[in-house]
């Protein structure tokens, strides 16, 4: 498990805009949150009114209720089949992994948006340990808005027969339902949607993971002190099947919508630490949903913010979310071991 932060002169920052001053002038701290304006939201950028008071909430479920999608569209999608209907685990015999993208943001020309200290370890570590699961990896650094778009609808357009999926991480601020690209705010489905079975068929089936490091809001956790007690379909086809066009996503947030996401200035977020070194060890030992909950351990229980020249940010906690809308159990092999020539 991870070290427990930080004792030894390490900065505890947030990626939120603005945050209060005397975090930056503390002299014996180092943790931040990955969200923009400062404590209580009077800072940062104003963000649409009618987004943040809709009914569905701003999450990636609350985005996709939101997005326009019809129901009552009758129009006929065709992908091939990648999976027998009723198999239990993802096919991750492809002769590729497949692509990972990662848009590290550290530098904003938004005026209000402070330089991410420490994203750039998260970005190495990231790409070091998805390397290691065979991924192919490509780093775009501080892209604006037009060029998260052109790379992603780019990476959309590819032909994906032969990976096993498709991984997007985003290093960035941000704040309810928002991420900042280099210029400007943008909404997380902005860049999801374009991996839709209907949009990208060669993923149809497949696993599209994505990874947020970002605040979603700009409360505060203090947790609650833990202490010991005194007491302790029928049948099966392999027919043709149609699947929901936004089935087999995964959407891991380094914290839960509203809160504050820490980083690091010198070892990185704890999300991404949290991440690397479970993928590290266990990478491919442990279904993804196994490992991401021990990711979840991780940030909870090992780290905490160390402030304490600013009593309201020390001593705080963070916990992830996890949205899945995946339909198997995902297990990385290993590729060195997969059978030639089958996919």
């Amino acid at each position: 498990m991870a070290a427990k932060n930080n004792s030894n002169n390490e900065i505890e920052s947030t990626d939120q805009v603005g945050i209060r001053r005397a975090v930056e002038v503390a002299t014996n701290t180092d943790d931040s949150t990955d969200a923009f304006g400062s404590v209580g939201g009077s800072n940062g950028p104003t963000t649409s009114a009618g987004y943040h008071n809709n009914s569905y909430g701003s999450g990636a479920i609350g985005q996709l209720a939101s997005n326009g999608y019809s129901s009552s569209s009758y129009q006929k999608y065709i992908a091939k089949m990648v999976t027998d209907r009723h198999a239990a685990e993802y096919n991750m015999r492809h002769k590729n992994r497949g692509m990972a993208l990662i848009f590290n943001h550290e530098h904003f020309d938004v005026p209000t948006l402070k330089s991410r200290a420490g994203t750039n370890v998260d970005c190495e570590n990231l790409s070091r340990v998805l390397k290691q699961m065979d991924f192919d990896v490509t780093v775009h650094k501080d892209c604006r808005y037009k060029e998260i778009l052109r790379t992603v609808e780019y990476a959309a357009s590819q032909n994906h027969e032969d990976s096993d999926c498709i991984l997007v991480a985003i290093l960035s601020h941000g704040e309810m339902g928002y991420i900042y690209a280099k210029d400007m705010q943008y909404k997380l489905d902005n860049i999801w949607s374009h991996f839709t079975a209907n949009h990208c068929p060669t993923l149809a089936g497949k696993p599209k993971l994505f990874f947020i490091q970002a605040c979603q809001g700009d409360r505060l956790d203090a947790g609650v002190t833990m202490q010991r007690g005194r007491t302790e379909t029928d049948g099966d086809s392999s027919m043709s099947y149609k699947i929901p066009i936004h089935a087999d996503f995964l959407i891991a947030y380094s914290t839960i919508p509203g809160f504050y996401s820490w980083r690091n200035t010198t070892r990185g977020s704890w999300f991404m630490q949290s991440l690397c070194a479970e993928l590290a060890a266990n990478g491919k030992r442990l279904d993804m949903l196994t490992l991401l909950t021990f990711v979840c351990q991780r940030v909870a229980v090992d780290f905490e913010s160390c402030t304490p020249d600013t009593p309201e940010m020390h001593q705080q906690k963070q916990i992830p979310c996890i949205t899945t809308m995946l339909t198997r159990i995902l297990l990385f092999n290993d590729k060195q071991k997969a059978p030639a020539g089958r996919a």
